[in-house]
């Protein structure tokens, strides 16, 4: 819901950033879980992370492409214009883990051998989420795709739980 809500905030008419009360209440949110709740949203954006490069991936070689030639380099190039909140020492961190996921590898357990997530990542890691999604988006050419495509694919989840249950 994070990454949608900040999609919505940048392509609507004048948007780019959320609003400050909108991030504090997001910032309430993630303090209010502890750290396991800390670790959960960490994992949530992980796993964004590994579903979308999948998606990409296997777009990608529809067409007899890598995914890493064609969706890293933007990626990267875009981390390193957003000089104010993605510091320069995350960038190798973020585009690991990018990679880790193209090849199908989970970027949370491949994160995990680097150790703790640290406090200057936690932006990268939304950013990173963010682009990926928009970069859906925008090849599909529909502003709610890579939203849609997270949902349908926990319905999906849920209706698996329920008739294991």
């Amino acid at each position: 819901m994070l990454i949608d809500s900040r999609l919505r905030s940048v392509h609507a008419p004048g948007g780019t950033d959320p609003d400050p009360e909108q991030r504090q209440l997001v910032q309430q949110l993630i303090t209010s879980q502890g750290p396991e709740g800390v670790e959960d949203v960490l994992d949530g954006a992980c796993t964004l992370i590994f579903l979308y490069m999948k998606w990409l991936r296997e777009a990608h070689e529809a067409h007899d492409k890598d995914v890493v030639e064609y969706v890293v380099p933007s990626l990267v190039t875009t981390l390193r214009r957003m000089t104010l909140s993605i510091p320069p020492e995350t960038i190798p961190t973020m585009t690991g883990m990018v990679i880790a996921a193209a090849i199908g590898l989970s970027p949370t357990l491949w994160r995990r051998q680097y150790g703790d997530w640290k406090r200057t990542e936690l932006t990268p890691l939304e950013a990173t989420a963010f682009l990926l999604a928009d970069h859906i988006n925008r090849m599909t050419d529909d502003p709610n795709f890579a939203t849609r495509m997270i949902t349908e694919a926990l319905t999906q989840l849920e209706a698996t739980d329920e008739q294991d249950a």
